[in-house]
Order: C-alpha cells, then sequence, then structure tokens
C-alpha cells in the first residue's frame, strides 16, 4: 500500500451494514473447557485440570460470519451439521443472531464437527477433535448447492471457508464458483488444500504463508519470493489474486500485473485461534462496500492483529477497526518524517517509479487554511510533495527569541498527518538551499507573496530543468499576526485583572 487515507478506509467500514455476504463452508462447534493445573495425576505424567467453566460458540465457517456479524455486516450460511445434539446446538447458536440467515443441511451420515480446547490458566493444554473429513455424499452435495443458489439472489460477495471437513468438495468448489460467476457475485476462498486448481475461478484466494510454499514448491521468505511464488500460481491455476499471510511479516497481494505488501501491525500475539477467520470476513465485506483488494487487504491486515490479542475464537468489531486504524495513521504520520539523508533514498525511490517530486518550504508555526490551500496547490503539481520544515533554532534567527510557539515535534507530526504531504524534512539552516541542492525536486513551490526571483533555490532548479510555482494566497491568514492577537488578547486580560 502507497500511502494510508484513513478517510476513504473509515468509509468503507462505515458501509460495512449494507454488505450481504454468502458463506459456505464447513461449521463446527468450538468449546473451551478453561481451570486451573496444579497437581499431577497419580494414574500418568499429566496435569489434572480442576474445571471452573466451559464456552461453546460458532467455529469454522461459523466463526467467519460472526465476524461479519460483529463488524456490522449481515450473513447467510450455507454449511452442513449432523443430526445430533452439537448441531442443534449450532442451529440454536445461530438463530441468536440479528442479521443472519441459515441455510444448514443436516445430514443424517455424518457427526457434526466439534472442537474442544482444554485451557489451563491461559495455556492450551490439549485440543480433542470430534469429526468425520470424508466428502459430503451426492444427495447432501445437491442440497449444499440448492441451498447456496437460493443464497446468491442476496448476496454482494461469497466467501468460501475450506477447512478440509468434506463440505467443500471437488464437486460442490466447482459448481459453486460456476453459479456465482454466472450471478456476477466475486468469490474470495481460504484454502486448505494445496492444489489450488481445485479453486480455479475465484476472484481472490487467501493461503498462508505455508500454504503458498507447498502449493508453489517454492519459497516465501521475502517479498519477491512471494510475489514469484504467487505468479506462478496465478499464472497455472486461473486464479486472479491472492491475498499470502504471512504471520509476522503482514500480507501481500499479487495480481498478474501488481504486487502490494502490507507490514504486519505490532500487536501481542495471545492466540491465533480464528486469525484467518476475522481476516476474510473484513476483506470480504470491504470489498462488497467498494473497497480496491488494496485497500481491503490493510483493512483486514488490521482485524488480523486485532484477533491475535484475544483469547479464544473470537471476533472482531468495526469500532476495533477504527481505532487500530487511527493508531496506524499517526505511526505513518511519524513515518513521513524524515531526515536529508533517508529523504534522499527515498526519492530515489520515488524517481525511479518516474514520479514527479514537489518541494515547498516554510515554519509553519500556527498551521491554519492559508497552509492547507498551499499544500493542495502543490500536491497538485507533482506525485509527491517534500516540505522542508524550519527547526526551533532556524526560526528562533528568523522571528526572534518568542518563537515558535509551538515545537519541531509538534509542527512535524501536524504537517506529515496531511494527506496532500508526502514527507516532512526538517532543517536548521536559515534557508533550505541545501536541502534543495540535494533533493532536486522537479518542482519547487512558494507562495505568490514571492517572485520566481526571490525564491530561495529557484535559479537552481530551473539550471536542471525543474520550475518554480507560485501558489495562489489565501487571503486573511497569518501565524504571526495570530500570535500577536493572542499576546494582546493576553496583555488585555492581564491589565483588567490588575486593575
Amino acid at each position: 500500500m502507497t500511502q494510508l487515507d484513513p478517510k476513504t478506509l473509515s468509509s468503507y467500514t462505515a458501509a460495512f451494514e449494507k454488505a450481504h455476504i454468502l458463506c459456505l463452508g464447513d461449521v463446527m462447534l468450538d468449546r473451551f473447557t478453561y481451570g486451573g493445573a496444579s497437581r499431577i495425576s497419580p494414574e500418568a505424567p499429566i496435569p489434572v485440570l480442576s474445571i471452573s467453566h466451559q464456552q461453546s460458540m460458532l467455529g469454522g465457517a461459523g466463526n467467519v460470519v460472526r465476524n461479519i456479524l460483529s463488524l456490522g455486516g449481515s450473513a447467510s450460511l450455507v454449511a452442513v451439521i449432523g443430526d445430533d445434539a452439537e448441531g442443534r446446538e449450532i442451529t440454536h447458536l445461530l438463530e441468536k443472531e440479528d442479521r443472519m440467515t441459515t441455510r444448514l443441511v443436516t445430514s443424517s451420515g455424518r457427526p457434526t464437527t466439534v472442537k474442544t480446547r482444554f485451557i489451563a490458566d491461559g495455556q492450551q493444554l490439549l485440543r480433542a477433535d470430534a469429526e468425520a473429513s470424508h466428502d459430503v455424499a451426492a444427495k447432501t452435495a445437491d442440497q449444499v448447492i440448492a441451498a447456496f443458489e437460493a443464497g446468491l439472489t442476496d448476496a454482494d460477495m461469497v466467501i468460501l471457508s475450506d477447512y478440509a471437513k468434506g463440505v467443500l468438495s471437488d464437486e460442490v468448489l466447482k459448481r459453486a464458483i460456476l453459479a456465482a460467476r454466472k450471478a456476477g457475485v466475486p468469490v474470495i476462498a481460504d484454502p486448505k488444500s494445496t492444489d489450488f486448481s481445485r479453486y480455479q475461478g475465484v476472484t481472490l484466494l487467501t493461503p498462508n504463508r505455508k500454504e503458498m510454499i507447498a502449493a508453489a514448491n517454492l519459497p516465501c521468505d521475502t517479498d519477491e519470493n512471494v510475489t514469484l511464488a504467487a505468479r506462478n500460481v496465478l499464472k497455472r491455476d486461473g486464479i486472479e489474486a491472492l491475498l499470502v499471510t504471512r504471520s509476522e511479516a503482514g500480507m501481500s497481494l499479487v495480481t498478474n500485473t501488481d504486487a502490494v505488501h502490507v507490514p504486519a501491525q505490532a500487536q501481542e500475539v495471545f492466540d491465533v485461534s480464528g486469525a484467518g477467520d476475522s481476516v476474510i470476513a473484513c476483506l470480504a465485506l470491504a470489498m462488497a462496500s467498494g473497497a480496491s483488494k488494496s485497500d481491503a487487504a490493510f483493512l483486514a491486515n488490521l482485524a488480523g492483529g486485532i484477533v491475535v490479542a484475544k483469547q479464544g475464537t473470537a471476533a472482531v468489531t468495526t469500532d476495533e477497526i477504527n481505532a487500530a486504524l487511527h493508531n496506524a495513521e499517526v505511526r505513518e504520520a511519524d513515518q513521513k518524517i524524515s531526515n536529508l539523508g533517508e529523504a534522499m533514498d527515498i526519492v530515489n525511490g520515488w524517481r525511479s517509479r518516474g514520479l514527479k517530486v514537489g518541494f515547498t518550504n516554510g515554519c509553519f508555526d500556527l498551521i491554519h487554511p492559508g497552509h492547507i490551500s498551499l499544500m493542495r496547490q502543490a500536491r497538485a503539481q507533482c506525485d509527491r510533495l517534500i516540505v522542508g520544515l524550519n527547526t526551533d533554532d532556524s526560526i528562533r534567527r528568523l522571528k526572534g527569541p518568542d518563537r515558535p510557539a509551538t515545537n519541531e515535534t509538534s509542527r512535524a507530526i501536524v504537517l506529515a498527518s496531511l494527506e496532500d504531504v508526502s514527507l516532512v524534512v526538517p532543517f536548521a539552516e536559515d534557508t533550505p538551499l541545501n536541502l534543495i541542492e540535494n533533493l532536486k525536486p522537479d518542482v519547487l513551490v512558494k507562495g505568490a507573496d514571492y517572485t520566481v526571483e526571490t525564491v530561495v533555490g529557484a535559479d537552481l532548479v530551473q539550471a536542471y530543468g525543474g520550475r518554480v510555482f507560485l501558489a495562489e494566497l489565501k487571503d486573511g491568514f497569518s501565524t504571526t499576526r495570530t500570535i500577536q492577537r493572542l499576546l494582546e488578547t493576553d496583555r488585555k486580560k492581564a491589565q483588567k485583572n490588575d486593575g
């Protein structure tokens, strides 16, 4: 992702409530048995769990649906349950959910999948699975497809949640993808098989790193290697795009023409159970709400980072996404503040991509609408805008010992948070000439209260083929006059109090 646009990303999360996602896959019951283990069994060298409480919740495709609902969307679930108590418990849990349409198929020939985790003092001791993983029978497959096709009528997006428990057999996958394509509904699939050709025709496939390595038979230890492996698979298996989840390395979204690498969000990892479900739920809702694949991947990455800090098979909410989005915005603003050496490397990278670089400078002591207008005009002249910022010492020499009103760190952070600003580079000299000589901007921008002849560095920029742009000034705004008015107000208040 090139630049974070929090306003746009927040508009997608606000639209989640209008999206309806159809989920087809392996539903299961996740059970958690909690307690303490303070002694060893006399029967075998194993801990004895003294049970304090138990909890059951939807797992597998059911957890995908839980995340869709907790994020504000609505959902339909097509899945297979057994004719047993666990199947009835899943039905009951689904019936308690609002904005939920249940399209379950009951099979008397297979049990409901149940995963039971035993947890002592926050540490998982054991997981016990009760399941059947063979493909569903032909009659059951027909019922599944009939329920799926009925659900396509209201769907904005389809999720195929494959846990290799037999519902998404080769036949069911093929028929479901074909039906969705005929209906014009995009399909996101979370694979379990390493044979990605089974998912041919999906819009987006979301393997983890281990699955990607197995499918491509290539290393995936760097961004470049992930891109290479993914493109080999895209070409071989007829898939439009791959979003490879890479744990601490973040995510990589790869198409035949582009690759976007989304870094992981710093987060304490407590429990990775169900993290992939949160990722794919957020991804589907974002794309259904009009987000590009790369913007959707950014939001999904935030969702994954949130849920791994929770215990058990957890769900994520839009409030948590928006809070994480705000934190990411702050971090990005910090990353946009650079010294000259770092800025030169960044500019070289921009130029290698054919991007036009602009430059302006100033003290920006109190940011006002005139400054915002200047930034907007400057950014319109280039692809990336660098702002040279006078340090505190530089301002004192220029404007006197009482200035600046705000320190350079605060000023830099405010400037970096502006969407039009790509990079902030503080300088301690009286003029930005050294920055201009080293960064060699294509466009040098100052306000129209200057002339081309009086702009510092204008002759240098024009000599190597660059140009100078004089931005229109917004009347009525001046930092110096604002500070003077504030001081005058304080003086009058002090006189009144003395009198």
